[in-house]
């Protein structure tokens, strides 16, 4: 099935912020007294805005994250960004590759603008990204795993969801994108298949995607 759209995830996806964010993210809730390990992170906060990491806190303890907690955890990660971000091996060739077979792709992230930005800035993909094609669960009121984001995205770019397919990391990712009656991938770079169940297809490697299209 030729697609009329792709959209990507960012975070692990496109670039290799995952290992970052969240040794960073569990570092700090240990910090504040949330004692968090880095697969405890990954497992409940991977591919999630940052509303659900507050509202999960207080859930479990009680107790409410400052008010300066997104602040402070944006400026921890962006600096670490600089120094150590890179882009997703391949995703710079499959956006090449997408660009000369004109077939519309655009980014729905659960991260901020800021955060989607400083990373194709400091990972060398942002001059494949404009305003019109990088989407924010800070656009829509609900994110992953509500389907808000996706269709929100399918929407602007005028493009029914069942013309889309997705390519997530995430569970999340993967349950807002069936919410939302989209096909989607799930990248195990990171995440085994296991963990992306309803996926109609699993890519160890960025590379892959083209053929997987049908490109």
């Amino acid at each position: 099935m030729r697609y009329d759209l792709v959209i990507f995830d960012n975070d692990g996806v496109l670039v290799d912020s995952e290992p970052i964010s969240n040794r960073l993210l569990a570092a700090y809730l240990t910090e504040l007294g949330h004692p968090t390990t880095y697969e405890e992170s990954v497992r409940d906060y991977m591919g999630s805005a940052m509303h659900r990491i507050h509202e999960l806190i207080e859930e479990r303890t009680g107790q409410r994250l400052p008010a300066e907690f997104d602040d402070t955890f944006h400026a921890r990660v962006f600096a670490a960004f600089e120094k150590e971000l890179r882009a997703v091996a391949g995703a710079a060739e499959v956006l090449c590759r997408l660009a000369r077979e004109e077939i519309p792709y655009c980014v729905a992230s659960s991260g901020s603008h800021e955060r989607i930005r400083v990373g194709h800035r400091t990972a060398g993909l942002d001059s494949w990204f404009r305003d019109e094609n990088i989407f924010s669960a800070e656009d829509v009121g609900r994110g992953k795993p509500e389907p808000d984001l996706f269709l929100h995205a399918a929407a602007r770019m005028g493009v029914a969801p069942e013309r889309c397919v997705v390519v997530e990391d995430s569970g999340l990712g993967v349950r807002a994108a069936l919410a939302a009656g989209m096909d989607v991938y799930g990248f195990t770079a990171m995440t085994p298949a296991e963990k992306l169940p309803g996926a109609r297809g699993y890519l160890r490697r960025m590379a892959e995607l083209p053929a997987t299209l049908g490109l």
